[in-house]
């Protein structure tokens, strides 16, 4: 196959998957096609019952990561968890919703008792999970084996393609004053089949020196409003400074809100936080990984602004790896150090403990 059919190809994938996950956000049954097995699902959080009956399965898929949380896996299998299938777990959809969302956990203490099934299909079921990481859904769905024929489906690969950082390109550029520098340039990255467009923001003037970059996830609460929850407002906002202060430097600010599950996924994540769990435990009872940010789009943005060398603005040694592995030459990692508050000092002792940040 040729580049131009390859593309075609991926593109055609990813319109699939963008139909797919379109289809679960409201509510729709949708088909998931892998090489170990094909699964009808309809995801829990935005199933109405009506739906459900029409559905027709009682069977419920959860995320390995949630499924740890309600002790459904062995010890072995726990410490790289796959999905989970509950043989006729759910007959409404406030029953599955109880089993899903952990922030229910303390008014529904007793689940059970479950039956595991065998997924009917790894890679799909996987692939569905990534599918509702990507809504800012629950990853929960109630599942059968596919019958009949389908509205909507797309294949786990498509599922990759719709992913695929490759598919990212600048899509616009103008100048921008900011605050910090009134000599800064946006640039704005976009995907065909994606809603969520990327931003970077050129400070300074570009030479032959290495720039300082940051990347900075999406944070509403702390980057708008003013959170005193987290310390992504103040970071933002002293990165911009010390990159007014260097040559040059570029803000990468990916659209990746609450380290990838979304900004309502953080919100539950943010009470049960309330109810005594770190921002780890809490992205783990919620079903989701610790880390679900994609740290290669940076690397793509980087590639398209032609900056293979950079001074990386990190306390997380994860960023300077992942951005490695994406072919980009980090020669120096400059920390950044700001005063906590009552509000957030347990939120930055996790980073520490139990992420890995450092100074």
């Amino acid at each position: 196959m040729n580049d131009d059919a390859d593309d075609a190809s991926r593109g055609a994938g990813a319109r699939r998957a963008a139909r797919a996950v379109d289809a679960l956000r409201r509510g729709w049954p949708f088909r998931v096609d892998g090489p170990d097995g094909t699964l009808d699902l309809l995801a829990v959080e935005s199933a109405r019952d009506t739906a459900l009956a029409e559905f027709g399965s009682r069977d419920v898929l959860i995320s390995g990561e949630r499924a740890v949380t309600l002790k459904l896996t062995n010890q072995r299998i726990a410490a790289t968890p796959g999905p989970v299938r509950l043989a006729g777990a759910a007959d409404t959809v406030a029953v599955a919703i109880a089993i899903a969302d952990p922030a229910l956990d303390l008014a529904h203490p007793l689940k059970g008792p479950f039956q595991t099934a065998s997924t009917g299909g790894e890679a799909a079921a996987a692939a569905a999970m990534t599918m509702a990481r990507h809504a800012g859904l629950l990853p929960a769905f109630f599942v059968r084996k596919a019958a009949g024929d389908a509205e909507t489906s797309c294949s786990a690969g498509d599922v990759a393609a719709l992913l695929d950082p490759a598919r990212l390109a600048i899509a616009a550029r103008a100048r921008l004053p900011v605050a910090a520098s009134e000599s800064a340039e946006i640039v704005a990255f976009r995907s065909p089949e994606e809603a969520s467009d990327h931003v970077a923001l050129v400070i300074g003037k570009r030479d032959g020196n290495p720039p300082v970059v940051r990347l900075h996830s999406e944070c509403l609460t702390g980057d708008v409003l003013g959170s005193l929850k987290c310390d992504c407002g103040p970071q933002l906002h002293a990165a911009l400074h010390a990159m007014a202060d260097a040559p040059w430097g570029v803000l990468l600010y990916l659209r990746q809100e609450g380290r990838g599950i979304g900004l309502v996924n953080k919100l539950r994540a943010y009470a049960l936080q309330d109810q005594g769990y770190d921002t780890v435990d809490a992205n783990l009872r919620l079903g989701f990984p610790v880390e679900a940010r994609d740290f290669a789009l940076a690397g793509r943005m980087l590639e398209l602004l032609n900056v293979p060398r950079i001074r990386l603005m990190t306390n997380n040694p994860e960023k300077v790896a992942r951005l490695e592995r994406e072919g980009v030459e980090i020669v120096e990692r400059i920390p950044l150090a700001l005063p906590t508050n009552k509000y957030n000092e347990q939120y930055l002792a996790t980073k520490r403990d139990r992420t890995g940040h450092q100074l």
